[in-house]
C-alpha cells in the first residue's frame, strides 16, 4: 500500500461535512462486528467490519476539516523528511531526534528510516509529556489565583 497524501478540495470538503453526522451515527446504531452496505449507483451490497468504516469515519471527519489524509500500513518505514511531516517538526530536528537515540531508527545504505510505529509511540509521548505540563501550570496558576 502505497502513501496518499492530499488535501481535499472545496467541493470535497462540503460532502464530508454533509455526510459526517449522519455516517457516524449510522455506525454507531449497529450491535455486530460487521456492517451491510449498498452502493446506491450499482445496487450491489457488501459485508464490511465495523472497524473499517470506523476508520472511514475519521477519514471523512479529517476531509471535512479540510486536512490532508495519510494511509500507511502500520509497518512502514518512513523517510526522515515524511516523519517531519508528520510530527510538523524540521527534518534536521528530527535527524537530531534519531541520533540521541530518542527515536530507533535503521539506516538503508545512507538513509536513515524510522518505523510508523515508533514514530507514533514517539508522538503520544511528547503529547503526555505536554498535557502534564499544561495540567502543571493550570494547577499553579489556580494556586496563584492567576484569573485563568
Amino acid at each position: 500500500m502505497e502513501t496518499i497524501l492530499e488535501k481535499p478540495t472545496p467541493s470535497e470538503q462540503k460532502t464530508a461535512s454533509e455526510l459526517l453526522s449522519d455516517f457516524t451515527t449510522a455506525i454507531a446504531r449497529g450491535k455486530s462486528d460487521t456492517i451491510n452496505i449498498q452502493i446506491s449507483e450499482s445496487g450491489e451490497s457488501f459485508i464490511v467490519p465495523r472497524r473499517a468504516l470506523e476508520f472511514l469515519s475519521q477519514i471523512i471527519s479529517g476531509m471535512a476539516e479540510g486536512k490532508a489524509i495519510c494511509l500507511l500500513p502500520a509497518e512502514a518505514e518512513l523517510s526522515t523528511q515524511q516523519a517531519a511531516e508528520m510530527l510538523n517538526m524540521s527534518r534536521p530536528h528530527i535527524v537530531k531526534l534519531l541520533e540521541r537515540g530518542i527515536i530507533p531508527f535503521k539506516k538503508v545504505g545512507s538513509h536513515r528510516r524510522i518505523l510508523l510505529d515508533d514514530l507514533i509511540r514517539y508522538e503520544s509521548e511528547i503529547k503526555e509529556e505536554r498535557r502534564k505540563s499544561f495540567a502543571f501550570l493550570a494547577e499553579q496558576a489556580q494556586e496563584l489565583n492567576l484569573g485563568y
